[in-house]
């Protein structure tokens, strides 16, 4: 069974993007099926017509996320087998992130790849840089430590695992201070830009909702959310707030998505009931 990696191909926003989240945060809920007039009901909620909707699954269907299935003649589409992995690691990564403690230990990654295979090289330090790793040289990646079994997964799915040796260290020593190497590390304001893209997408939003929101607004708001904030724990690893700038807008952007995830998700979740449960008609859009 081949793996379904997470997509980050798809800008966020995009009618493939929000097709992909609506399906994350949707379909294992109804049992992994989904009627495709429900699917394209959902998708007008959050502004993606009927037209675009049918180009985001031939994409999505392209990379393995559903299959069609119809059950009892009603057209529809299911999550593959494939899909749900992708899915689970997606939900610990994307509902939870995880912050590195002050004192959290680090682990280096040390690899070295034949120039035959320079092709492993470039998807090694892309996929590195998906979980959220530092380069501090050319084959040598940092991350926290909690990232560790990510790594090695990623060393796994690539066939690379006897080219690179893992080190769990509790200290990083040099000429710079750890928050001037950690800015060198990584693309910090590359991941504050995420932050601050979400806070202005957002911020006011979910605050205007209120104690009572509507559903479909409330599913809206969460989907959208849900689908800018999705890779904003993968490309910022969690490091520990005094390594980062006083000013860091994760402080803010954190907050804000906890309140659509434990306020707004769960009235978006009452929309998408509302919606499957609605009679189905004979023929549904394709």
């Amino acid at each position: 069974m081949k793996p379904v990696l997470d997509d980050f191909e798809s800008a966020p926003g995009s009618a493939t993007s929000l097709l992909r989240s609506v399906v994350g945060t949707s379909l294992r809920r109804l049992g992994g099926w989904i009627a495709v007039a429900d699917l394209v009901e959902l998708m007008e909620a959050v502004d993606v017509p009927v037209t675009r909707t049918r180009t985001a699954l031939t994409r999505v269907k392209a990379k393995g996320l559903l299959e069609a299935e119809n059950r009892h003649g009603v057209p529809g589409y299911r999550l593959t087998e494939a899909a749900v992995p992708m899915l689970e690691r997606g939900d610990r990564r994307i509902y939870s992130p995880r912050t590195m403690d002050r004192d959290g230990r680090w682990c280096l990654i040390s690899w070295s790849v034949p120039e035959e295979k320079r092709d492993l090289r470039h998807q090694l330090r892309r996929r590195l840089t998906w979980i959220g790793c530092g380069s501090v040289s050319a084959a040598l990646w940092i991350c926290p430590a909690y990232l560790t079994d990510e790594v090695e997964e990623v060393l796994t799915d690539l066939g690379l695992s006897r080219n690179a040796t893992l080190f769990l260290s509790d200290e990083v020593r040099g000429p710079r201070s750890p928050r001037e190497a950690v800015a060198g590390w990584w693309d910090l304001e590359a991941v504050r830009a995420l932050h601050n893209d979400f806070l202005a997408a957002h911020e006011d939003e979910v605050r205007a909702l209120g104690p009572d929101p509507d559903p479909r607004r409330a599913f809206s708001a969460w989907v959208r959310g849900l689908d800018d904030w999705r890779t904003i724990p993968y490309l910022d690893p969690g490091l520990a707030l005094d390594l980062l700038p006083e000013d860091w807008p994760g402080r803010r952007s954190v907050p804000i998505f906890h309140d659509l995830r434990d306020r707004i998700r769960p009235v978006a979740q009452t929309f998408v009931d509302e919606v499957v449960a609605a009679p189905q008609p004979l023929e549904a859009p394709a």
